[in-house]
């Protein structure tokens, strides 16, 4: 897979700084919804309901929210069926699987330091 590379201005790249872009996509993405999402569709094309199932917890406004920022982040692909009724299937785009790998990355190192911080939260006392 070949990366593009960013050919804005370093200032818009900068995490650091409050009004760059990339703080601004970083602050999309690093969600817990988002991550969900993004892990939930995977390799794979869900309908929004289908979504819905595969992320326990979250609302219909939520969703919907999500889905739009991620597509408009050129992250999901939404695709529309001529259909009665319309039939609407999301997937991530290249760039979203290429954050996939990441967020992959984060659900294992989640459940390889569980216990541990499992028991930092007992010692810290909440």
């Amino acid at each position: 897979m070949v990366t593009k590379q960013f050919s804005g201005s370093a200032d818009e790249a900068d995490l650091r700084r409050a009004d760059s872009l990339a703080r601004e996509i970083f602050s999309d993405v690093a969600n817990k919804w988002a991550l969900l999402i993004i892990e939930a569709l995977g390799e794979r094309t869900l309908r929004f309901s289908e979504l819905r199932t595969a992320v326990e917890g979250i609302s219909h406004k939520m969703l919907t929210q999500n889905l739009r920022m991620l597509e408009r982040n050129g992250l999901v692909g939404r695709t529309v069926h001529p259909t009665v009724p319309p039939r609407v299937d999301y997937a991530l785009t290249e760039p979203g699987r290429g954050l996939l790998v990441t967020v992959d990355a984060m659900c294992e190192w989640t459940h390889r330091r569980l216990a541990d911080i499992d028991e930092a939260r007992r010692r810290f006392g909440g």
